[in-house]
């Protein structure tokens, strides 16, 4: 299967999940609005995942994922699948411990995340609930994340960029069922979004049984002390455990960040949570349906190269890679600093989400749009170095970067609030993707290919005739005032004409997409 064949299936799964996404973000902000309990469940949502991007998808998947593709090119399929029964047994029983002191420690975890929810001590209690009921989520999705980069590795792309689906699908009956149900028996709504998310992990997992059991590579437990013991001592375990001391700590570093932010923004106005996460929700929609995609097809790819030692493929996919990048995310960028509001407005301005909370949350998009380039070109350059089981260098960047964040925030806050925090994530995530690619060139790991001058001027000339367009529209209608029907037909006909504009350009300035595709 080719590099954009693959690269296109995770990309139409996860603008599904991006869409359906949107539709439990939109019946969230609708039925609930942006006060202390959205902030309470945003806090106790972002704790589970918190973990899971910095266990499961973030520093296991660095470190499982590379030695995984080596042990297959080298060792064949009867050795790789030896490793995953061990890895998976040792990963099952860590889960299980985690949960358990996830569960009795959730006062401490959102003290530790949002001090300030309380200022409202319902939302705290609400906050610690909510928690207990929805931190065994952690363990279905570090399983989950386990049988993706077996199935990535096997090059089932498929499966694994289908499954955040579910949890959306799960959510959204919780708003739209669960919570008028709870509501009827005199309880709090929001506890219905803890019920989804629970059922949408115990979902995520079991659709990756039958594949795993396709490829032969369904993992055989072993929880007995015995077995345990094996799977630790197995030569794999420690090297996936070797790699993840860096991994954990070069993850952590991205994770602080966000648990600084949260707990910053706890202490400002009552909503700042939410808005930032409402506009990281939009913001993510370019991100995962580009950059997650580019990683995830070539980080197999970049480790089976490294592994057989073919430097030439891995730069040419590194290449590949980062011309998607400039090609999606420049445009992307521009979409989002230009047509914020009508963005917005046309996803959330309903029921309870008034006309402020659209402009404050336009303004957290604006600042993370200022660093879309660099959010989704690190998605592609850091596994440039997990393929070559380099976790050092990224984790050295981005403990500086986490400082430089941390000081644009005690200079940008005092005066943008909630958008000042949005803005140095961005500003520092374009210093994480420079010096990563300085980094690799440095190396000698990537070397450009022929024709990039040309191709950034004719990306340039287009980015300008559709921030043009975008432009005059946004200042053209009255957005907020529209009717919802009429916002979201002008919000997909500006859009629409603004994708035209910018690839009717490209061509008309000689740029062969379909080669592009291709090649």
């Amino acid at each position: 299967m080719s590099l954009f064949k693959s690269a296109s299936i995770v990309s139409a799964w996860t603008l599904l999940s991006r869409i359906t996404g949107l539709v439990r973000e939109l019946l969230i902000a609708a039925t609930f609005g942006a006060s202390a309990l959205t902030d309470a469940f945003n806090v106790a949502f972002r704790i589970p995942n918190l973990l899971r991007r910095l266990f499961a998808e973030g520093a296991f998947s660095q470190a499982f994922v590379p030695v995984l593709a080596a042990t297959r090119a080298q060792q064949g399929d009867a050795a790789t699948r030896a490793l995953i029964d061990h890895v998976a047994t040792v990963l099952t029983a860590a889960l299980l411990l985690t949960c358990v002191a996830g569960v009795l420690g959730a006062p401490a975890l959102v003290w530790a995340m949002a001090a300030g929810l309380r200022q409202t001590p319902h939302g705290f209690e609400t906050a610690v609930v909510l928690t207990r009921w929805m931190f065994p989520y952690i363990g279905f999705m570090s399983l989950v994340a386990l049988s993706a980069g077996i199935l990535n590795t096997w090059k089932r792309f498929a499966v694994p960029a289908a499954t955040p689906v579910l949890l959306n699908v799960a959510m959204i009956a919780a708003a739209l069922w669960g919570a008028p149900a709870l509501a009827r028996h005199g309880l709090e709504p929001i506890y219905a979004l803890a019920a989804g998310v629970m059922l949408g992990g115990v979902l995520q997992l079991a659709v990756q049984v039958p594949a795993l059991y396709r490829i032969g590579a369904l993992p055989r437990l072993r929880l007995g002390v015995g077995g345990v013991r094996a799977g630790w001592r197995h030569p794999g375990t420690q090297r996936i455990l070797a790699l993840m001391g860096p991994a954990v700590l070069g993850v952590s570093v991205a994770q602080l960040s966000l648990l600084i932010n949260t707990q910053i923004a706890s202490h400002l106005a009552p909503g700042s949570v939410s808005w930032l996460t409402y506009a990281d929700r939009l913001m993510e929609f370019p991100t995962a349906l580009l950059g997650v995609a580019l990683g995830v097809v070539l980080l197999p790819q970049l480790a089976a190269a490294q592994a057989s030692g073919d430097g030439a493929r891995y730069s040419q996919l590194l290449d590949w890679g980062l011309r998607w990048v400039v090609l999606l995310a420049v445009p992307s960028a521009l979409g989002l600093l230009t047509f914020a509001t009508p963005l917005v407005a046309v996803l959330y301005h309903y029921g309870a989400f008034t006309a402020t909370d659209v402009q404050q949350t336009a303004l957290a998009l604006m600042g993370y749009g200022v660093g879309l380039l660099g959010l989704i070109g690190v998605k592609v350059l850091a596994p440039g170095f997990y393929a070559r089981q380099d976790i050092r260098t990224p984790v050295r960047i981005a403990i500086v970067v986490l400082l430089s964040t941390q000081a644009m925030n005690a200079a940008l806050v005092p005066h943008l609030a909630h958008a000042g925090l949005a803005l140095a994530i961005g500003l520092g995530a374009l210093l994480n993707a420079g010096w990563l690619l300085w980094g690799l060139r440095r190396r000698g790991a990537y070397a450009p290919q022929p024709g990039w001058r040309r191709f950034a001027a004719q990306v340039a000339a287009g980015a300008v005739v559709l921030t043009t367009w975008l432009v005059l529209w946004a200042r053209a209608l009255d957005w907020l005032a529209l009717a919802p029907l009429w916002r979201a037909a002008a919000v997909a006909g500006v859009v629409s004409g603004a994708a035209m504009l910018y690839f009717g350009t490209l061509y008309a300035l000689g740029l062969p997409l379909r080669q592009f595709v291709r090649k």
